[in-house]
């Protein structure tokens, strides 16, 4: 069974790859438009929206709304707590055109007893004939002032080395890059990855058959599904527009636990974040109550590939108090359960401390690993910078940074 194992996931990183990674696009830059035209940084502003979303769709990467702008750069919670006005970001133009674009997204984490500013760099998109100049984006970014963090959560290859010449780290949390998923459907999964691999109709049929065959048989063979008594324990799903206070009172219970890094929950803070315009992926929250009071929560997000028409559903955060084995189970016995109902193919599990994924791992989750650490921190102090080198303090999840900011179109 190990050889199934090796061949579902190696399918799954495949075809998940093509998400994280600009999709076909020109590869020159027709008729030498800006062969030999300087181009300076400057700050963005929001009449830069129509040509910054122009450029990423240029270049195969996920296009904004311009309800989604207002909703980053003027209803951020974290920015009423800010004493300047941070930049939306910066743009790279060229004789007025803008040839590329680096958004910048304000949040706050705790760390103890401190609050620490974040700023988080996103969609940076630069046409080919400026690619050589397009560290000066990264350059603007990480000399923003009142910024104790500076973070890159969905970093292909490339990016995540413009980070290291920034001085910036990979995510010291263990295992930040490799994705826990169990298959929900064979045969819609097996025919996914039949169309990834570009076989022909009869081909597919062929070997379509024995592949779903090999996945059921491997999934009730080892039993790769979450399994968890409830005693106890209650669990309830709500919209993200009805979280409310005893998420507060969770959240500032979670802080006094100790000393460890943590991006903002609070109920305000969780309800801009899932609330995103446009977004053509579901998100709701399954609530884990203990006589009658909030111990956890998962929030779960369905989404579906345009690509190949693949279903998934994905652990966009978790938390719960005192990282109690028993409420992390029935959370993810809830999600695996909510994943079957809204027709999803996989069920995807990224980050969280190594503590919390070992309960995961009970479950025989397959597995697949992207090519590279997607998430990168720079602290602006070197003392904390060197403290937060301890895989201890933090608890980074998709939440943080862009990673499920962003609106699935």
């Amino acid at each position: 069974m190990a050889s199934i194992e090796k061949t579902v996931g190696n399918a799954i990183l495949t075809m998940i790859r093509s998400r994280r990674e600009p999709s076909a696009a020109p590869k020159s830059d027709p008729g030498g438009l800006f062969s030999g035209v300087p181009a300076r940084v400057r700050e963005a502003q929001f009449s830069d929206y129509e040509a910054a979303t122009n450029l990423k769709r240029r270049w195969g990467l996920i296009p904004d709304s311009l309800e989604n702008w207002e909703r980053l750069w003027h209803h951020n919670p974290a920015l009423k707590n800010l004493q300047t006005n941070p930049p939306i970001g910066w743009v790279l133009e060229a004789e007025g055109t803008v040839v590329g674009y680096l958004g910048n997204i304000s949040s706050l984490y705790r760390f103890g007893d401190k609050t620490l500013t974040a700023a988080t760099g996103s969609g940076l998109v630069v046409e080919p004939a400026y690619r050589a100049v397009a560290l000066s984006l990264n350059a603007a970014f990480f000399r923003q002032k009142c910024v104790d963090l500076f973070l890159t959560t969905t970093a292909i290859d490339a990016v995540g080395k413009i980070s290291r010449v920034f001085k910036s780290d990979p995510l010291p949390q263990e295992d930040y890059e490799t994705v826990l998923l169990w298959v929900l459907q064979s045969y819609p999964f097996a025919q996914a990855v039949m169309n990834k691999l570009q076989l022909s109709p009869a081909l597919s049929r062929v070997v379509g058959c024995p592949a779903t065959l090999a996945v059921g048989i491997d999934k009730l063979f080892r039993r790769r599904w979450p399994r968890e008594s409830a005693k106890g324990l209650a669990v309830s799903e709500i919209k993200v527009s009805e979280i409310g206070k005893d998420f507060e009172d969770l959240w500032n219970e979670k802080l006094a636990e100790g000393a460890r890094l943590l991006a903002d929950r609070s109920p305000e803070t969780l309800r801009w974040h899932f609330e995103i315009p446009g977004d053509q992926a579901m998100s709701r929250v399954l609530c884990c109550h203990k006589n009658g009071r909030l111990v956890g929560y998962l929030v779960i997000r369905d989404e579906v590939s345009q690509a190949n028409g693949l279903r998934r559903s994905r652990v966009a955060d978790m938390l719960v108090k005192q990282d109690d084995p028993k409420v992390l189970g029935v959370l993810m016995v809830s999600a695996y359960e909510h994943a079957l109902q809204a027709g999803s193919h996989i069920l995807e599990v990224q980050g969280f401390p190594a503590s919390v994924r070992r309960q995961f791992a009970r479950w025989k989750p397959y597995t697949r690993k992207y090519p590279s650490c997607p998430f990168f921190y720079k602290a602006a102090s070197p003392t904390l910078h060197k403290m937060l080198g301890d895989s201890a303090l933090w608890y980074a999840t998709p939440f943080d940074g862009d990673a499920t900011l962003m609106p699935q179109l």
